[in-house]
């Protein structure tokens, strides 16, 4: 009988299928996108921070003997500007303060924006009437010409941006709170958590502002791209940081009278304030597929 009963053959697994490299991304929590603002964002972040190492040269030090180099000189890479300076260690030098730039000008405006936001929302009433005036007649106003006004009045330099930029940086970040406070005040969750005797305010942070926060955590990405576009422009005008400090908008500037003779010197900087800011872009999109 045991002649008769043949063993079954083992059953064969099917071999797992390969994923891909946007599978990958997608299971750890990336998409292409945001992988390639990141990746640049960081090549930006680290050129910059290893700016004394990545050149030898003193962005500031004037040799007119090596005025209007071109680029791929034998001694500077990126070529020289009216003063004999090297583009290069400008350039990086600059990335430094345009990077702070764009993480300072945002970081007020972004946690007042969003208290306003999510107290107005949340709480309703005249208070939230109130705010929306105030922030209608502000938004009358083109943002540049605000900060223009602002600095006008307080004079030219990075404090004086950076005060600017916090008295009406905050206007967006505000309206976007305040409307997914409006959408998540009355969910079932904030009922019952009001049920059982929670505050108002552990209500406003413990469970609204967890899902009010994220749309204005996306914008804040496109809020430091509008901070470097601007404190260039500020720059340009002679309102951002004063000379002989190395900055893209003032370095394109700058070059703005030499263009015919030595265009490297507006071109390369306009480049790497293209650069950093299609990173910043390319993140706020990443993150705004996600949700």
């Amino acid at each position: 009988m045991g002649d008769n009963v043949l063993n079954p053959a083992l059953p064969q697994t099917a071999p797992l299928p390969r994923l891909s490299f946007g599978m990958r991304l997608q299971k750890i929590g990336l998409n292409p996108t945001l992988l390639a603002g990141l990746v640049v964002l960081g090549v930006v972040v680290i050129m910059a921070i290893g700016a004394p190492l990545l050149t030898p040269y003193d962005p500031i030090a004037q040799k007119l003997d090596d005025a209007f180099k071109p680029p791929l000189s034998p001694d500077h890479f990126l070529g020289t500007d009216n003063f004999g300076r090297d583009i290069w260690s400008r350039i990086l030098y600059s990335g430094r303060l345009d990077l702070q730039i764009a993480f300072v000008s945002v970081m007020f405006p972004f946690v007042f924006g969003t208290f306003v936001g999510i107290s107005t929302g949340y709480l309703g009433g005249h208070v939230d009437t109130l705010f929306m005036r105030v922030l209608d007649v502000m938004m009358a106003f083109p943002f540049l010409v605000l900060v223009v006004a602002i600095m006008a009045v307080m004079g030219p330099g990075l404090l004086s941006m950076y005060i600017a930029f916090g008295l009406v940086g905050w206007i967006p970040y505000a309206r976007i709170t305040r409307a997914e406070a409006l959408a998540t005040r009355n969910l079932e969750y904030i009922q019952a958590a009001r049920t059982i005797g929670a505050t108002t305010p552990r209500v406003m942070l413990r469970h609204v502002l967890p899902n009010a926060i994220g749309p204005g955590l996306v914008y804040v990405f496109t809020g430091m791209v509008l901070a470097i576009l601007v404190g260039s422009a500020l720059s340009y005008l002679g309102l951002g940081p004063q000379p002989p400090t190395p900055e893209w908008g003032a370095m394109i500037a700058a070059g703005r009278q030499f263009m015919l003779q030595a265009w490297w010197i507006t071109a390369l900087p306009g480049f790497a304030l293209l650069v950093l800011g299609v990173a910043l872009s390319l993140i706020g999109d990443g993150l705004a597929d996600k949700r």
